[in-house]
């Protein structure tokens, strides 16, 4: 074993198109003549405030059959409020670490200590192929810094021999049986051990039938590895789009439904000016740009790159808590912003459970959509329209509507195109609510508060506007409150149905 030490004053700051990023000395490795492993260590020091990411160069030789990286790193005590050391990982080929280029190999973030490649397999998060020689990077996140600054030790061991083979992918499929045009139920946030969460694929397929859903979308941290595993798991009652979670430090947004095999780069901030850039990139791999829990309070996950790519966003996310009721609010804002400049798009609300691991419930919440068939292309086409309503649960169903004078309707996510005087009746028929309360927004605010449901849970609230009052009306369905003038948690939501010319 050799021991390599990373000082700071050996390294040197380059910006790599994005964020600022630092590459330390290369760890080389001897010809492999007669050898079946050999080992090298690197230990180094990051202080506070270090680039977003390290590169760590290794000379790979040829002849290689695998390699592995394992690291380790301090966790010194921290006053209260402090962040302490958090340090993720991954790993770039020999074809390079250009921004959105193809030398991606795998990301595991902070969830793992050690990864392995091989032409016949890898670590979850990581892809299988050769290991080819030339220079590849360990890329190394320093997520947050102690005061203390951080510690790592990284142990890269090379294995010679033959390569093995690596197998060709297979893909779900991007149709099930469906039921023709109607509502379906997808959970379209989700991760499984190809980056941070704890399921197998074959497990949040039984939990998503188990909750009713019709379709989900895979969404790992950074990277795209877990696409090839999901064919099993899809059939004729269950959709499998494939996508990502693109976890920016400024921000995560869901790739959702993109071609398969497709990897979309996350080393950039908000003040870079990138994010469009991969944005566009989302949209020619067919796929939906959806900011995650824009409000969430982790480090990191407030949404800093503004609304203007969005095809959707996701308001709800997880078992319903104070930054989603903001995200909530936010969204509703953009709406009445949207109506007061006079422009016709706007941008369709969802929700999603970002389910990692037991006790995260998959389809807690999901977003109901209406689509011409259970297609990739049809649930996208929902979504982006705005077709939908989000539900806690797949007992909770809504059928909200807007009806003219002369029997004119809309529905969620449609114009009703009457006279702005024009009597319009709005109606919602709740069905799994037990004893929740009914709102009716507007963009002058909640004008209806309906009292209780019953406890059956079912009932409908109908409501008189007309376009000059209402711009548009959205349906929130609420829980009981326990006490305070807040209003209670989320039921269920819609889109909203916009009324006038």
């Amino acid at each position: 074993m050799c021991d390599d030490d990373a000082r700071i004053g050996r390294r040197a700051l380059f910006v790599t198109g994005a964020a600022a990023a630092l590459t330390l000395s290369s760890v080389s490795f001897a010809s492999a003549a007669g050898q079946e492993q050999q080992t090298k260590t690197v230990r180094g020091t990051l202080p506070t405030g270090s680039p977003d990411f390290v590169y760590v160069p290794v000379e790979v030789p040829s002849g290689v059959r695998e390699l592995r990286v394992a690291y380790t790193y301090d966790r010194p005590s921290v006053p209260a409020g402090t962040p302490g050391n958090a340090l993720d990982i991954g790993i770039f080929d020999e074809r390079g670490t250009e921004l959105g280029g193809k030398g991606f190999r795998g990301w595991s973030g902070g969830a793992r200590t050690e990864f392995f490649i091989r032409a016949d397999e890898a670590t979850p998060g990581y892809l299988a192929g050769p290991v080819r020689q030339g220079t590849w990077h360990v890329v190394l996140g320093p997520y947050t810094v102690a005061p203390q600054g951080l510690t790592y030790e990284l142990t890269i061991t090379l294995t010679y021999g033959e390569p093995g083979e690596t197998a060709r992918p297979a893909y779900p499929p991007e149709r099930a049986k469906g039921r023709g045009r109607a509502w379906y139920r997808g959970d379209c946030h989700l991760h499984s051990w190809y980056s941070d969460g704890r399921r197998t694929p074959a497990e949040i397929g039984a939990l998503a039938r188990a909750a009713g859903l019709d379709f989900i979308n895979t969404s790992e941290h950074n990277t795209h590895a877990g696409h090839a595993h999901w064919a099993e798991v899809a059939g004729d009652d269950l959709l499998v789009l494939l996508g990502e979670e693109v976890t920016t430090r400024t921000g995560h947004v869901v790739a959702l439904g993109t071609d398969p095999g497709t990897f979309v780069d996350w080393r950039y901030r908000a003040r870079d000016n990138r994010f469009a850039r991969f944005a566009r990139q989302i949209r020619r791999a067919g796929g939906l740009v959806v900011p995650a829990h824009p409000h969430a309070t982790c480090i990191g996950c407030g949404w800093k790159f503004g609304f203007g790519e969005a095809d959707a966003v996701e308001v709800w996310n997880g078992p319903y808590t104070p930054d989603d009721e903001v995200a909530l609010a936010d969204w509703d804002a953009m709406l009445v912003t949207g109506v007061r400049e006079g422009r016709r798009d706007w941008i369709p609300a969802m929700g999603n459970s970002d389910a990692h691991r037991d006790p995260d419930m998959v389809g807690l919440p999901q977003t109901v959509v209406l689509a011409d068939d259970l297609t990739r292309d049809a649930i996208q086409e929902g979504i982006r329209a705005g077709r939908s309503y989000v539900a806690e649960s797949s007992k909770v169903s809504l059928t909200f509507t807007a009806t003219g004078g002369r029997g004119e309707q809309a529905g969620i996510g449609e114009r009703l195109a009457v006279e702005q005087d024009t009597p319009v009746t709005v109606r919602l028929e709740v069905k799994g609510a037990p004893r929740c309360t009914v709102r009716f927004v507007t963009d002058q605010g909640v004008l209806l508060t309906s009292g209780p449901l019953p406890v059956s849970g079912e009932g409908v609230v109908e409501w008189r506007t007309t376009p000059s009052y209402a711009a548009y009306v959205r349906a929130e369905v609420r829980h009981e409150v326990a006490a305070g003038p807040l209003p209670g948690a989320l039921a269920a939501f819609t889109n909203p149905v916009f009324l006038g010319r």
